[in-house]
């Protein structure tokens, strides 16, 4: 078995806008930084299924996604930042169809671990509108596939990206077969992830969210994860984690204001691969959702395949230059309070 899997979106720069943040660099240098560890040529590269139509329609409506297709074909926007080209109705099948051949084969035990570049980015993008630059919902397209076509059960989703994922949080909202579980900047884009926000119905205690202050860097972060995040995983019993991982938590990104370094996010995703090896068989899979600074992109995605890869990492980037703010630490009480830990 390869200790970790990729997924490479061919002709992703078919996507972008000019002067827009989400552009192809972003996957271009997380490439050349793999290449000059000597990790991209080291393991695996997936290509991308044929999405299930049963899956594509339960995770989006038809509705949307005749609306996706049409605009794709002329481009345009969807809003006033998600924009699309002639390409990307094809290239978000890609990302998407990806991210599914990476879940699936760690799944089925070809690969220990997977890194999936997907671009279009996917967090965002509802069951029925596509918005915070996402276009198709990469995560949730695999996690439903694998649920309805390879017999998962329980499922969990972390969401480690500067904005909250309210396009997941909503597609699994009624749901009790995925965990889905998210740290993030609030008040911020798009407005969603309180702290109260835990499902409904058959979903009830299936979503946790960990809403931090702009300033709250490393500390909040690990200390949500080991006192948080980690023991809701232990107590729910996913049989794979699903990573949504975005490098804008980063102190540099232009976009964010939480300060964490690559050496927190290095040292996150690692407890994450470690609770993976006891929970579930060391089945985790790394989707690419935001992050806008390039210097950070390298960074951060070089600590996040150290972790993944069980390896040392140095952080090239160091820590933040401005302080960090205790308030999230509020969260954190008000957290142990509504879980119970």
């Amino acid at each position: 078995m390869d200790a970790l899997g990729w997924f490479y979106p061919e002709g992703h720069a078919g996507h972008q806008e000019r002067g827009h943040p989400e552009r192809p660099e972003r996957v271009e240098t997380i490439r050349s930084a793999m290449l000059q560890a000597g990790w991209w040529e080291s393991y695996p590269h997936l290509a991308a299924v044929k999405l299930p139509e049963y899956v594509l329609r339960r995770v989006h409506s038809p509705a949307y996604l005749n609306l996706l297709e049409i605009t794709a074909r002329r481009g345009g926007y969807l809003d006033s930042d998600t924009y699309v080209t002639t390409a990307s109705w094809s290239l978000a099948h890609l990302a998407a169809g990806g991210g599914l051949a990476v879940a699936r084969a760690v799944w089925d035990g070809k690969i220990r671990r997977g890194f999936a570049l997907t671009r279009p980015p996917g967090h965002h993008a509802r069951h029925g509108q596509g918005m915070g630059f996402c276009l198709l919902n990469n995560i949730a397209l695999a996690a439903d596939a694998l649920i309805q076509d390879s017999g998962a059960k329980k499922l969990a989703i972390v969401d480690l990206d500067l904005h909250h994922g309210n396009g997941t949080q909503e597609i699994f909202w009624s749901r009790g077969d995925v965990f889905y579980l998210s740290t993030h900047q609030s008040p911020f884009y798009p407005g969603t992830g309180n702290i109260d926000e835990t499902g409904s119905g058959e979903g009830t205690g299936c979503t946790a969210n960990f809403p931090l202050p702009p300033g709250s860097g490393d500390q909040a972060l690990l200390t949500i994860m080991d006192e948080l995040i980690l023991p809701l995983l232990a107590r729910y019993t996913p049989e794979m984690i699903l990573v949504s991982y975005g490098f804008d938590s980063h102190w540099s990104d232009p976009l964010g204001h939480l300060l964490c370094s690559a050496e927190g996010i290095y040292q996150a995703a690692s407890r994450l691969v470690n609770l993976a090896d006891t929970l579930c068989q060391g089945r985790l899979v790394v989707f690419l959702e935001g992050g806008y600074n390039l210097d950070a992109a390298a960074a951060c995605s070089l600590g996040v395949t150290a972790a993944l890869l069980n390896q040392p990492f140095t952080d090239a980037l160091g820590k933040s230059p401005y302080a960090e703010t205790q308030t999230w630490q509020r969260t954190l009480q008000q957290a142990h309070s509504i879980w119970g830990l």
